[in-house]
């Protein structure tokens, strides 16, 4: 993946993290900034040098956000 494409997928993030903060319905929250973390984390890893103080973050928060989103209330 080039340099190029990394960035736009940290901006991508970016705006899914702050997009996230608009909405109401919780569940639509999770699955905004789980998005958001996710693409934290292909930008963290296809970025040179790899950015581990961003993937283990975005890394756990996915985890923390599915559980969330699959869990039976």
């Amino acid at each position: 993946m080039s340099i190029e494409l990394a960035t736009y997928i940290g901006y991508a993030a970016s705006v899914f993290v702050v997009g996230g903060f608009i909405l109401k319905d919780l569940r639509k929250i999770r699955l905004v900034n789980l998005i958001g973390c996710i693409c934290f984390v292909i930008y963290g890893i296809y970025n040179t040098p790899v950015l581990w103080p961003v993937i283990i973050p975005n890394g756990i928060l996915c985890l923390i956000q599915l559980y969330h989103l699959l869990k039976k209330n």
